[in-house]
């Protein structure tokens, strides 16, 4: 038998194949745009990420007609927090809004002030990013598309429901809402109260590694499925990359280095910091939640670097790499987009400090580098205020290619990073095992193991006090620059 994983990403689908020993047999990818209507404003087209899965899909089984016709097990991975508002006929009222639109600032602080306890039971600060604030946002500028209101799907489950015939979401993804009780797994009635909803506008809630539906006779045959395949509920992008990278266990851990940056960790409870605007969640398995710190601009620092002075960015690491001796003196604040973890400030902006004549394209990236190697610290400073400990630590995303980044980021934490072996690990894969897990009643943790690790990055001990005086700058520069900017 085999299993499908979809990841309904923010640039595109993914499809994956695995086997039942989660061997990757194949996969297929279809793109997806964004857009930005005005500045802060990210929406996409929700009938573009299901003409994205079909592509997906039917490009699957055009290659592998065999191994698709035995799916017995399809799992959802997603980018989270997207508002898809549905009318009473299911047809999509507006545009998605996007995890990364901002144009809800003003509402998250109306959400805070109308309800005080809002962080105690969400466990989360009200975020543009979320879901709730930006129904508020629409209720204010777009009341006739409010009142039309009937249901409020995540973008994986809106691809859900078109598969299935269901409204279903799952406890990792729905964490992300804003109107879910953390803590104990279930939507909270005073918070969808603040946006002036009630959970008959919400999907019902599974684990993730339950089934939510089965999979529709005519996709059954579209894609020659002799059975109809379970649908598993799967889980938000992360959650469902430690699925695939084996950061189930309590106090393992990943660090994604991709468009935006994540430290992640496993918990065998519910441990929020509101405070250092951690993202404290459900797992996308039982009895498991997870906190995150997340960062907007990682790999995308150094992309938005590598344009503006007109060198590949793989060239500027490896310029960095060759003439390496230590922390530099110039410094660099990630914040082109805004920054989640630890300010919670859409407002905040990028900063390079300590130029001189000596500052060329190659020390200045390495300012790049190591903004972001100090952007992961702050994520474990809050994490470990919030009681955590990370035993494990393994990294994922285009930056890991980087032995050296991931060195910075080693010697800033004072613990090793584990790389694996070639593969793909993510969200895809991820969902996949989910959809495996339903299938056959595994043991989500017999299933969601680590891959065999190719090498492990080792803290430097000799340029740990450089680093911890460099960090201490990097820290007071965000509020001194700040405080400028206020006058």
């Amino acid at each position: 038998m085999t299993y499908l994983g979809l990841d309904i990403g923010t640039s595109g689908v993914k499809a994956m194949l695995i086997d039942g020993e989660g061997n990757a047999l194949g996969e297929a990818n279809a793109p997806l745009t964004v857009s930005r209507p005005k500045a802060g404003f990210s929406e996409q087209d929700p009938a573009h990420w299901w003409d994205a899965v079909l592509k997906a899909v039917d490009a699957l089984k055009d290659k592998h007609p065999q191994e698709v016709s035995r799916i017995r097990g399809i799992g959802l991975s997603g980018q989270m927090h997207g508002a898809t508002l549905l009318d009473k006929d299911d047809k999509v009222i507006r545009p998605a809004i996007l995890w990364n639109d901002v144009r809800s600032a003003q509402e998250c602080r109306e959400m805070e002030a109308e309800l005080p306890s809002l962080r105690q039971i969400a466990g989360n600060i009200a975020m543009p990013g979320f879901t709730a604030p930006k129904i508020l946002w629409v209720k204010k500028h777009e009341p006739d598309n409010y009142a039309r209101i009937a249901k409020v799907l995540l973008p994986k489950d809106y691809v859900r429901l078109l598969l299935t015939g269901k409204y279903v979401s799952d406890m990792s993804d729905a964490s992300g809402t804003l109107w879910l009780d953390v803590e104990y797994r279930g939507w909270s009635d005073d918070l969808l109260a603040v946006t002036g909803l009630t959970t008959e506008n919400m999907p019902t809630l599974v684990e993730g590694s339950e089934g939510s539906g089965q999979l529709l006779g005519d996709l059954c045959k579209r894609w020659g499925i002799t059975e109809a395949p379970v649908v598993a509920g799967g889980g938000g992008d992360n959650a469902a990359s430690a699925c695939g990278i084996g950061a189930v266990e309590p106090g393992t851990g990943f660090v994604s280095l991709g468009t935006s940056g994540v430290l992640f960790v496993s918990n065998d409870k519910f441990r929020p910091n509101t405070e250092g605007a951690v993202h404290a969640f459900c797992h996308a398995i039982p009895d498991t939640w997870h906190q995150m710190g997340v960062f907007l601009s990682a790999t995308d620092s150094l992309n938005w670097f590598s344009k503006l002075v007109g060198q590949d960015a793989s060239r500027i690491s490896q310029a960095v790499a060759a003439d390496f001796s230590g922390p530099g003196d110039e410094m660099f604040l990630p914040y082109l987009s805004g920054e989640r973890t630890p300010h919670n400030n859409a407002a905040a902006r990028g900063s390079f400090v300590g130029l001189s004549h000596l500052s060329d394209a190659r020390t200045m990236g390495q300012a790049v580098m190591e903004g972001v190697a100090f952007a992961v610290r702050d994520c474990q400073r809050v994490l470990t205020d919030a009681g955590t400990k990370i035993d494990t630590l393994m990294a994922v995303g285009g930056g890991s290619k980087s032995d050296l980044w991931l060195e910075m980021i080693a010697t800033n934490l004072g613990m090793a990073i584990d790389v694996p072996e070639d593969g793909d690990f993510g969200g895809a894969f991820g969902a996949a095992r989910l959809g495996l897990i339903a299938a056959t009643g595994a043991d989500p943790k017999s299933v969601c193991t680590r891959p065999k690790i190719e090498k492990t990055i080792q803290p430097r001990a000799d340029l740990k006090s450089a680093y911890d005086q460099n960090y201490a700058r990097y820290r007071a520069l965000y509020s001194g620059i700040e405080e400028a900017r206020a006058q």
